[in-house]
């Protein structure tokens, strides 16, 4: 009985102590949870000193980590980063700076096209770690691998008989060049351009835009009195415009402000006004001609114009005085109405002439005089000390910054003076114009006439008759 009632006692010690520790362990648990998903949230979203991404922007791939800054592209490559092992293609810097495109360089940094910016930059990353010795062999029956990229785009990893890594259509020249924990970086030759931001970029270049001719003819106009005799034919692809750039100018303020004809009427295939802006822009980041750029900011008749002239087929050179060359115009030369416009229109050349091609012509024809769009005014250009040289005397310029913006259209020059045209002046002659005194030729007289002169005038009556005299 005793026994029996001690059993009890101990079994009930051992319920009490196993139910105390449940209350104690239960309520930790749900805290434990709560601290193992922080750390774990708190792995994913940070990226400590070690990490790939780090050491891509420490590296000597400064281009790209500066590209990778301004497509906003570190917050989502520091969410994949913390997730996944990644592997980045770097190109060098070279392939960033002088190999690629300037045009297609413009194309990208353009606010407008961060989504192919984001596009080409996240082609260049996929989210698994393949190391060099990973590298598919030309032996190996998967000779070629596809990984898919950040952008879900298809890339291509080969490898060569030479020994050589081949990553899409670049070469890898620094295999495992940045190797981290969660990532490794390949350096390679060129820049990888996905099939999407080819077809965005030609998409800008297309026939409306800045690339092709496409005219479908302009009206005739009688030279006489300006006005439309009929239709003209069309005009083949690729023809300049039919008018001259003078009868597609736009009329002088004492005229209706009605359009010139152009050629193909209001079908533009040239998007002028937004290639006008394009060379201010180029104007301003080249640096030195802030001057005339404000001159065509505020001039606002004057580039929409030049826009016009383009958006109608036109082409136009520049020759753009340097803020040095600006500085030095009096107030009189700027004061009077139209002044800047004079200025500008005498500085425009209606031909499309690159540094080349104007020294080639005053090395071969001495000088050449160029019409501009001040008629009647030409500007003279001829070669002086290897250069080109415009204008004569103590008004010449030099060609100072060459082709600053050549697109085809418009051909921007830098000269280092402001050009005016030589006055007109007619002096008038000083020389006297004397008239000739009048000469009255005596009457020939016959024999018979003479002979009775000389009877007479033996009498002394010869003065008595007008003819003896």
């Amino acid at each position: 009985m005793q026994a029996a009632m001690s059993v009890r006692v101990y079994g009930a010690i051992l319920s009490l102590f196993f139910l105390a520790q449940i209350s104690l362990s239960s309520p930790t648990r749900p805290a434990t949870a709560a601290v193992t998903a922080a750390a774990r949230s708190s792995s994913a979203g940070q990226i400590n000193s070690n990490s790939v991404l780090v050491a891509l922007l420490d590296s000597h791939y400064t281009e790209l980590a500066e590209l990778v800054e301004k497509a906003l592209l570190l917050q989502t490559l520091e969410d994949v980063v913390g997730k996944r092992n990644v592997t980045i293609f770097a190109p060098k810097n070279e392939a960033l700076e002088r190999d690629l495109d300037p045009e297609f360089k413009r194309f990208l940094l353009e606010p407008g096209n961060l989504k192919s910016l984001q596009t080409l930059l996240l082609f260049h990353v996929i989210p698994t770690r393949v190391n060099s010795g990973e590298w598919p062999s030309h032996e190996s029956p998967e000779s070629i691998q596809h990984h898919a990229t950040l952008c879900n785009d298809k890339i291509r990893l080969k490898g060569l008989p030479s020994g050589e890594r081949i990553v899409d259509s670049a070469k890898v020249i620094l295999p495992d060049d940045v190797v981290r924990p969660d990532g490794v970086i390949h350096g390679i030759e060129r820049l990888l351009v996905p099939h999407s931001v080819v077809e965005d970029f030609n998409r800008r270049r297309n026939l409306r835009s800045i690339s092709a001719v496409l005219p479908t003819g302009a009206p005739e106009v009688d030279p006489r009195t300006h006005r439309l005799k009929k239709p003209a034919p069309p005009v083949p692809a690729g023809a300049p415009p039919v008018l001259p750039i003078y009868d597609a100018l736009a009329p002088g303020p004492s005229l209706a402000p009605a359009p010139a004809p152009g050629p193909g009427g209001p079908h533009h295939h040239f998007n002028g006004e937004a290639q006008v802006k394009d060379f201010i822009q180029t104007l301003l980041h080249y640096g030195g001609y802030n001057e005339l750029a404000d001159i065509l900011v505020n001039l606002t008749s004057l580039a929409s114009e030049m826009g016009r002239l383009v958006s109608e087929g036109y082409v136009i050179t520049v020759l753009a005085p340097n803020d040095e060359a600006m500085a030095k115009l009096t107030t009189d030369q700027l004061s009077e109405p139209g002044a800047p416009e004079q200025i500008m229109y005498y500085h425009t050349i209606p031909e499309y002439q690159t540094e080349e091609s104007m020294y080639n012509a005053v090395r071969r024809f001495g000088k050449v005089r160029y019409d501009t769009l001040r008629v009647p005014h030409k500007v003279t250009a001829e070669e002086a000390d290897g250069s080109v040289k415009f204008g004569q005397g103590d008004g010449s310029a030099y060609l100072f910054d060459p082709d600053i913006y050549t697109d085809g259209r418009i051909s921007v020059q830098g000269i280092d003076g402001v050009l005016f045209p030589l006055e007109e002046t007619k002096v008038a002659d000083v020389k006297t114009k004397t008239r000739p005194a009048k000469v009255v030729t005596k009457l020939r007289r016959g024999k018979l006439l003479e002979t009775a002169c000389w009877m007479l005038g033996a009498f002394g009556l010869d003065s008595r008759i007008n003819t003896c005299q």
